[in-house]
């Protein structure tokens, strides 16, 4: 039996429920050697997985060159769907989200994953004025014409800025942080979404690694580590680590959610199933540093949906613990 498979927005490829978010194989979360890169890819897709998102910047372009390694070996006849992102290798400034500008990174990323037409290409995490230039999108779509790429989309911060960019007519995907303990985007961003036919790429689904319930107030990460050097939003976003989460409160919002979960199911599992449960989700894209890893999140999707009371209970360790501090900020 294949993992479940839903359609990817307005793209209209169907891809498996869980994905792989390929960050961890460029850097940024410590080194991962090419060789071990590539065995979590295989394992990934052997487990079913069908998507897998990079950005020209992970790695400065090491992570689309090992998926593009990995897309090459594939049998024949064996497709997954790679989307990157572009806008995160200049100033992050709304002049410099132009023509010229997309071209020169659309070649980069092309040459880096080794095709001449990319499956899906998202705005990384843009200015928000981005979302409200219309020539923004007048160049991604005359770029679609050239068959640069089959389908755009945008990665957000906030529920606003996807707001703005469901709105546009051929924004394909909007990727944002949803989780346990960024619930957010289940008030607007999910409805407007399923009403639009766009689809949602759920990104940070583990909370930076907080919701396998592996972590405790000793555990220490390296240096080249964000969760070390971007706790306070230092580098960039504060919401790409840890969810925008205080370190401490996560811990404890873990530890109640911990009581909830299923006994076939490991922590991240939970949280992963959690997520797959709401249908306006497309794919759910958690890392993974090993095969071990990307087998585990892949097996999420074969777990039976969370019962009402489980879902109810999430809501209630949000609204209490984590709620005032995170809600109006994203």
């Amino acid at each position: 039996m294949g993992m479940q498979e839903r359609i990817l927005g307005r793209t209209g490829v169907p891809v498996g429920v869980v994905g792989l978010g390929a960050w961890q194989l460029g850097a940024d979360w410590g080194r991962v050697d090419e060789d071990e890169a590539l065995a979590t890819l295989i394992a990934a897709h052997e487990a079913g997985v069908t998507f897998i998102d990079t950005a020209d910047v992970y790695g400065d372009g090491r992570s689309e060159r090992i998926v593009g390694r990995f897309v090459r070996s594939l049998p024949q006849g064996r497709t997954v769907t790679v989307a990157t992102k572009m806008g995160r290798r200049g100033p992050q400034e709304p002049g410099e989200y132009r023509l010229d500008n997309f071209k020169a990174w659309n070649d980069r990323s092309r040459e880096n994953l080794g095709v001449d037409t990319l499956d899906l290409v998202q705005l990384h995490c843009p200015p928000t004025e981005v979302y409200r230039t219309d020539e923004v999108f007048d160049a991604l779509d005359s770029m679609v014409e050239e068959k640069r790429m089959k389908s755009y989309g945008v990665s957000v911060e906030t529920v606003e800025e996807a707001l703005l960019a469901i709105a546009r007519p051929n924004v394909a995907t909007v990727q944002i942080i949803f989780n346990m303990l960024r619930l957010k985007p289940l008030e607007e961003a999910l409805p407007a979404a399923e009403k639009a036919g766009v689809g949602i790429i759920a990104r940070v689904p583990l909370a930076s690694g907080l919701l396998s319930g592996r972590y405790d107030e000793a555990t220490t990460f390296g240096a080249d580590d964000h969760r070390t050097y971007n706790r306070h939003g230092e580098a960039f976003d504060q919401g790409e680590t840890f969810s925008g989460v205080d370190y401490g409160t996560g811990l404890e919002a873990v530890r109640r959610l911990a009581a909830l979960r299923p006994d076939d199911a490991t922590m991240a599992q939970f949280a992963l199933r959690w997520i797959i449960d709401h249908p306006a989700v497309s794919v759910v894209i958690p890392g993974a540093r090993n095969g071990e890893q990307a087998r585990g999140n892949a097996a999420a999707a074969e777990l039976p949906s969370l019962t009402p009371e489980a879902h109810a209970a999430v809501r209630e360790v949000y609204d209490g613990l984590l709620r005032e501090s995170v809600h109006g900020r994203w």
